[in-house]
């Protein structure tokens, strides 16, 4: 199906977020982006430290208010100020999993309160016994067993403990869930296993993610799209398999460079390419605008850049 058809379930419009540095200095951490998640898919942000992914995640889940744009879900707006039913429905239906478990788990409460939390709140459950049971079907399906219900966040791997986070997220059948770095905390063999998880939920119950991180290798295997960040400002957009194939704008192309290789032969070899904007553009005189340069695939460039990287691949 073209990606144009498909029934759009959030959408971020013109979205910026800036906070005060001293008096008079300014962090712009998100700079006016856009896009826009299709239902049932997987779309991964990604950038380095500080690019502004985080930020981007936590202001459309309503931990911050944004500087300006908005966030729409469903054809609702889910950001500013909204009535409370709305409030509500956003609450429910956007969860988010944190980067790491151990810091967003209440360490006073046992799992099942944990899990319980948003059943509690949404008044989800009408007995004891139908919360326990609801808690107990989240806890089965992302790999835990009932006994594990009765116990506490430092009795778990970190691996079970980003589990509990995924049930809580689950708790309350959300439509869309944004998962922040959900696996940079995890060792290595755990990673997969998170992130296989998480592709299982998604089919089961028709989920659609918003999947920050900062590893690319990681982010093709799980999104369907991906949006690279850089200082606040989404500079390419397209589909995974695009975006490895014909990686365009120089800042995606440094990324990549960087991605490791599994052979020592060709690790030893490899080109890293470093990004120096100063030396790429001059925006001062030619500013960049956004621009479609194939169907679904967008980057951010002036008439003098597009001209040059488009024709990288001719």
């Amino acid at each position: 199906m073209d990606y144009k058809d498909r029934e759009v379930l959030v959408e971020v419009k013109d979205l910026q977020q800036y906070f005060k540095l001293g008096r008079h200095g300014v962090v712009k951490a998100v700079d006016g982006i856009n896009f826009k998640i299709f239902r049932g898919e997987t779309f991964g942000l990604v950038g380095e430290s500080g690019s502004g992914k985080s930020t981007t995640g936590r202001t459309m889940i309503r931990l911050y208010k944004p500087t300006g744009g908005e966030v729409w879900m469903k054809g609702k707006l889910a950001s500013g100020k909204i009535p409370k039913e709305d409030i509500a429905y956003v609450n429910r239906n956007m969860q988010m999993i944190f980067q790491d478990p151990m810091a967003c788990l209440n360490p006073r409460m046992k799992v099942i309160d944990i899990v319980a939390e948003g059943i509690d709140i949404h008044k989800l459950a009408k007995t004891k016994e139908e919360r326990r049971q609801k808690v107990i079907d989240i806890i089965k399906l992302v790999g835990l067993d009932e006994q594990h219900l009765e116990r506490y966040p430092h009795e778990f791997s970190g691996g079970q403990r980003q589990r509990i986070g995924i049930a809580r997220a689950m708790a309350v059948e959300p439509e869309f869930i944004i998962a922040d770095e959900p696996i940079s905390a995890l060792d290595v063999s755990i990673q997969a296993q998170v992130v296989n998880l998480m592709n299982e939920l998604k089919e089961h119950k028709g989920l659609t993610y918003l999947f920050i991180a900062h590893d690319l290798s990681m982010v093709k295997y799980i999104s369907d799209r991906i949006a690279v960040m850089f200082k606040g400002k989404i500079v390419e957009l397209t589909t995974s398999e695009q975006l490895f194939a014909k990686p365009l704008h120089p800042y995606t192309r440094s990324l990549l460079s960087a991605i490791p290789l599994p052979d020592p032969i060709t690790e030893r070899t490899r080109r890293r390419i470093a990004y120096e904007p100063a030396k790429e553009h001059d925006y001062a005189n030619n500013p960049p605008s956004w621009h479609e340069v194939e169907p679904g695939h967008f980057i951010l460039a002036n008439d003098q850049e597009l001209a040059k990287w488009v024709a990288l691949y001719k």
